[in-house]
């Protein structure tokens, strides 16, 4: 039976993925802030006494790794582990009550994938070569280029992109798979707050469907949206002077200051 890890399940990807792969007859461990979320989450599941939840901030790296090491004990061995809890949200860096902002994202978003990879790490090594191991970091296309108005998260995901492939590169040896999915603009929670145009939107049930197709075949990177990983090229490929020039009067996120008004 596979067994996958999944932290910010308790809505949006992570809780798509946890749908599909329960689908799949998946044993899962999910961990999320909100625990009644998750038990709800777990309660609609096909066979939730299967199922392990852990309500957990993924800031709390001893908490994280309690909940590791007690998954591990209870299924023998996991499979796949998806590090996608994050956070979006404006910055400014000329704004000083930014600071804790871009801390709160950096601890979400990057810190807490390695606290969420490092208790599993281990226990893959000795079983790697007979089973196909995953760890799967969650990016963005945000994070290909830095976008204005978000200092902090395009930051972050570009440091999840460059992580997973330095992880990736390290335990090639070990037969350990590691998988970078850089979503584009899904429709989630966290995307139905944005107050602009979102390009090749996609649903969040279609977007799991073809990360887990991603995990499954273990590719090292993948945009999804197939569209965005066009626009991701050509960003990649576009001068300074004139991606500037493009992206000087693209639309902001909201900061938290502006989003509470």
């Amino acid at each position: 039976m596979k067994t996958v890890f999944i932290t910010g399940a308790s809505s949006g990807i992570g809780a798509a993925l946890a749908k599909a792969y329960a689908q799949q007859g998946a044993r899962l461990g999910l961990l999320a802030r909100r625990k009644e979320n998750l038990e709800q989450l777990r309660a609609n599941l096909p066979n939730p006494e299967r199922h392990h939840i852990y309500a957990v901030d993924v800031t709390d790296h001893a908490a994280v790794a309690s909940a590791a090491e007690d998954f591990l004990k209870q299924c023998g061995q996991v499979h796949i582990v998806i590090a996608n809890a994050g956070i979006s949200v404006g910055t400014l860096t000329e704004h000083q009550g930014d600071l804790p902002v871009f801390d709160r994202v950096f601890q979400t978003n990057v810190t807490a994938t390695v606290a969420t990879f490092a208790p599993f790490i281990a226990a893959m090594k000795t079983y790697s070569k007979q089973e196909n191991c995953r760890l799967v970091g969650i990016g963005s296309v945000a994070g290909i280029r830095g976008l204005p108005g978000a200092e902090a998260y395009s930051a972050s995901k570009a440091a999840v992109i460059s992580y997973c492939e330095s992880l990736r590169v390290e335990l090639r040896k070990n037969r350990i798979r590691v998988v970078t999915i850089a979503p584009g603009y899904i429709d989630t929670p966290m995307t139905q707050v944005n107050s602009y145009p979102m390009p090749f939107l996609m649903p969040v049930e279609r977007f799991a469907n073809q990360a887990i197709q991603t995990i499954d075949a273990g590719r090292s990177y993948r945009v999804i949206p197939w569209q965005m990983g066009l626009v991701a090229k050509l960003l990649r490929l576009l001068p300074n002077p004139v991606y500037d020039f493009l992206f000087s009067r693209a639309p902001h996120k909201a900061r938290v200051e502006e989003a509470g008004k």
